[in-house]
């Protein structure tokens, strides 16, 4: 008999958390027995899996050494107080808030592209979940990174109101109801109105003028790919859609490769699909666990260029598939 583990979810109420214990029942993952936990004021609830109704307890009442392993799904704020306890008490924590992505002692890991960065779970006993857009990115390009090299990435990405948690969706809605409707418009999400808009900024921005979002892809590209020489140059960019980021990817390459090349690795890759040349967020994306990868093509004005375009569902694979992944790594392989 295979060995089971008792896992907690820490914020089921998200997107992510929601979509995680989904992916639970799903995928099979070899579990004992699942802890629901949010916030106080979340806490109380019923969550379905496998056809019972589990309660959602609150996580500040709940004794961490009563599970092997916790995904944790809610904000930076949550993780803050409640991951080092967690750790502390002999669990394993997968963290997707994003608060221990850059510590040298974190694993950060995509699951397609550096599962052998899990070998160093022990010391911290935190295992970070990389930003969507840096899931979806690095999954698609790590084919070509070990094939030929990638000197320069230059990315425009178009997020998805999921982004942001169920606010905005529901803001998204909103505002496309009442302008339907020939009403006035609130915007507490958003810094402006986002339905039939596109937003060129997302996070605050930093002293170089790029936002905290773009500088995410930078700083957690150089890491999981152990390469600081690869030039990142990201734009973020919101647009009205309920779920699936997609990218506009132009890539500078060490050595010379053709197009067809590149959809030969892409065809064979783990994680991709690069079936459909132009895929869409909403058509081929939502609710589905691969990348697509569209409109792939020479460069006209760099011999070493190559471009393509990228969706993928930022809610399942950006975070909580990615989490599920990298959990079946490690109790197979370190657990």
């Amino acid at each position: 008999m295979s060995k089971k583990f008792d896992v907690a979810v820490v914020g089921v109420s998200t997107l992510v958390g929601e979509t995680l214990v989904t992916l639970l029942a799903e995928r099979e993952f070899p579990l004992g027995k699942l802890h629901p936990l949010d916030s106080a004021d979340a806490a109380g609830g019923r969550v379905e899996f496998k056809g019972s109704h589990l309660r959602v307890g609150d996580v500040a009442r709940f004794d961490f050494s009563q599970v092997q392993l916790a995904f944790f799904c809610a904000d930076a704020e949550i993780s803050a107080v409640y991951v080092p306890r967690a750790a502390a008490a002999g669990c394993v924590v997968i963290d997707d808030s994003g608060l221990f992505r850059l510590e040298p002692d974190v694993p950060l890991v995509v699951a397609e592209v550096n599962p052998a960065a899990l070998a160093g779970w022990q010391a911290r006993r935190i295992i970070a979940n990389p930003n969507a857009c840096t899931v979806l990115m690095l999954t698609a390009l790590k084919p070509i990174y070990d094939a030929v090299g990638i000197t320069r990435v230059n990315v425009a990405t178009y997020q998805a109101v999921s982004g942001v948690g169920r606010a905005g969706l529901e803001e998204l809605g909103r505002q496309t109801a009442d302008l339907l409707n020939m009403r006035g418009l609130e915007t507490p999400v958003f810094s402006r109105q986002i339905a039939f808009n596109i937003l060129p900024v997302i996070g605050e921005l930093e002293d170089n003028g790029y936002t905290r979002e773009e500088m995410k892809m930078v700083r957690e590209t150089h890491k999981i790919l152990g390469d600081e020489t690869i030039g990142v140059n990201p734009t973020t960019v919101r647009v009205p859609v309920f779920y699936g980021h997609a990218m506009a990817l132009h890539i500078e390459t060490r050595d010379r490769i053709t197009a067809a090349r590149v959809a030969e690795l892409l065809q064979d890759a783990p994680g991709v699909d690069a079936t459909e040349p132009f895929p869409s967020p909403v058509t081929e994306a939502s609710g589905e666990d691969a990348v697509f990868v569209g409109r792939i093509r020479a460069d006209l004005s760099y011999q070493n260029g190559m471009n393509m375009w990228l969706v993928g569902d930022n809610v399942r694979k950006g975070g909580a598939l990615n989490c599920i992944q990298i959990a079946q790594v490690l109790v197979k392989d370190y657990m």
